[in-house]
């Protein structure tokens, strides 16, 4: 007999219908998987064989034939034995289901018939919804990340055998309910914060630019400055996700396999800080199956690069791209993948290979100059602020005084960000100043005759190449709306090149 059981795979960030058909036939006692299988597919034969013996099943006599379709595309992971073992029931005449295809099934089976949480989920769930499916049957680990899909019923289901009764009608679930404005009130408090820096208040408006616009920071100083510690807390004053946003992030770091067991969605912008011996799969994704890697983990939050010119050069260039265009794709032999890469860029480093100021190293200036030199002009004209982090005096240090609060500084950014909004909202692509385009620059970045003829001298002296003043001009209008003002003033400007210290060369 035949059997046909709905489920679905991950391409990308992305996912598929798949169909799994189950032919029990005569001859042979044998399983054959069809379909582009990878290892763990093939494996589930053995696990579904025990799964099914140990939840009191029986597995067919005779030559048992499973098709993944579509046939040309290569499945992988354990989420598939749910669906085989389902069908194998349905194709033995164990399982009676008139509505078996009106549900898509997911789910890993331990041996003993115990469903497991697999990863990919909330894609699947989305996928489900675009297909008009009745209801999606997941891991109950797996639920509430499911359930945040709105319009699809979501069945928990703990076993095979409770799999079965309820497809069969013999048992009823409850879908589960997520209240997905309920999710986003009970974030978390931050446990770090901005008025737990002493001093480096030059640095925390700079950071507070950075929030306002979505703009690429380094931070250049001494160790001991405090520069992992403000970069930690850039986070803390960026606005909360929309829904929007979570959704998209909650796909990458599902497909990765990073969500808590029973976590609906990530509520709070990511930060990740790879080590600088990172690979460029590791930082960008890829392998021989394209998975997302740091910087489509850092999506809609923060990448910190610490001892940015300790990261091998052929890595850091691959940076490149994703940082103008907010995605990164791809290409193996597998297939080309696209993952979203939307992160403000955060990176710290020495002015000097022995992390002394200039006046205090014993480094050569040319030995200077070939430390800087491991980071490439074009990498860093797609940074916009160079700030220097100084050594914080001991007075401050021992100060009782506290500088502003994260939530202080937030509001200002959450303001600012809300006029960017309303600028931008006919292209909904542009979501802050950093991503503007040229078009939008001449429309909303227009500088009288006296800034422009400073701003002139200023590119002039600093040598700026076109891609360094696009920076300021964008970091001036974020300036701009963090004062309230509808145009950009010379004070602006004037500000905005003086967080461009490397074009400066301050350190040579």
């Amino acid at each position: 007999m035949l059997a046909k059981v709905c489920s679905a795979a991950v391409n990308g960030i992305e996912a598929y219908p798949v169909e799994v058909e189950v032919n029990a036939g005569w001859g042979d006692t044998t399983v054959v998987i069809v379909g582009l299988p990878d290892a763990a597919v093939k494996e589930s034969r053995d696990r579904v064989n025990t799964a099914l013996t140990n939840s009191g099943y029986r597995f067919p006599m005779g030559r048992t034939t499973i098709n993944l379709a579509p046939a040309d595309v290569k499945k992988e992971g354990p989420s598939f034995d749910l669906p085989i073992a389902v069908g194998i029931l349905a194709a033995s005449e164990q399982l009676e289901a008139l509505q078996l295809e009106d549900y898509v099934l997911v789910g890993e089976l331990a041996l003993t018939g115990a469903v497991r949480p697999v990863k990919g989920v909330l894609p699947i769930a989305l996928q489900a919804r675009a297909e008009n499916k009745t209801g999606l049957l997941v891991p109950t680990e797996n639920a509430a990340e499911a359930a945040v899909v709105d319009g699809l019923r979501v069945y928990p289901i703990q076993n095979l055998r409770e799999a079965a009764s309820f497809l069969e009608g013999e048992v009823q679930l409850q879908p589960t309910w997520v209240d997905v404005t309920q999710v986003f009130a009970q974030l978390p408090e931050d446990e770090l914060d901005f008025s737990e820096v002493k001093g480096q208040e030059s640095v925390k408006r700079a950071l507070e630019i950075a929030a306002a616009g979505g703009h690429n920071v380094l931070l250049i100083g001494p160790p001991g400055t405090g520069k992992s510690m403000l970069a930690k807390r850039l986070p803390t004053i960026l606005p909360p996700l929309t829904l929007a946003e979570a959704l998209e992030t909650t796909k990458v770091h599902s497909i990765v396999g990073l969500l808590e067991p029973g976590q609906a969605l990530v509520t709070l912008r990511p930060f990740r800080a790879p080590h600088h011996t990172v690979s460029d799969a590791g930082l960008l994704g890829g392998n021989i199956n394209p998975t997302p890697g740091e910087i489509s983990l850092a999506h809609n939050g923060v990448l910190f690069l610490d001892e940015l010119p300790e990261f091998k050069r052929n890595v850091l260039e691959t940076l490149r791209q994703p940082l103008e265009e907010g995605r990164v794709t791809i290409s193996r032999a597998a297939g080309t993948m696209t993952f979203p890469s939307q992160f403000m860029m955060v990176a710290a480093m020495n002015p000097t290979p022995d992390g002394k100021m200039p006046r205090e190293s014993r480094s050569s200036p040319r030995e200077i100059q070939n430390y800087l030199g491991r980071i490439s002009g074009p990498l860093l004209d797609r940074i916009d602020l160079h700030v220097e982090v100084p050594a914080v005096p001991f007075q401050e240090i021992t100060s009782d005084l506290t500088g502003e609060t994260s939530a202080q500084i937030r509001e200002r950014v959450i303001a600012a960000r809300r006029r960017q909004h309303e600028r931008f909202a006919s292209k909904p692509r542009i979501t802050c100043n950093a991503r503007m385009g040229s078009r939008e620059l001449k429309a909303h970045c227009a500088l009288t005759s006296n800034t422009m003829d400073m701003l002139k001298a200023a590119m002039s002296d600093m040598r700026l190449s076109a891609r360094a003043y696009d920076r300021v001009l964008k970091v001036a209008r974020t300036i701009a709306d963090l004062a309230g003002s509808e145009r950009i003033l010379t004070d602006h400007v004037m500000e905005a090149v003086q967080l461009r210290s490397l074009d400066r060369q301050l350190w040579v």
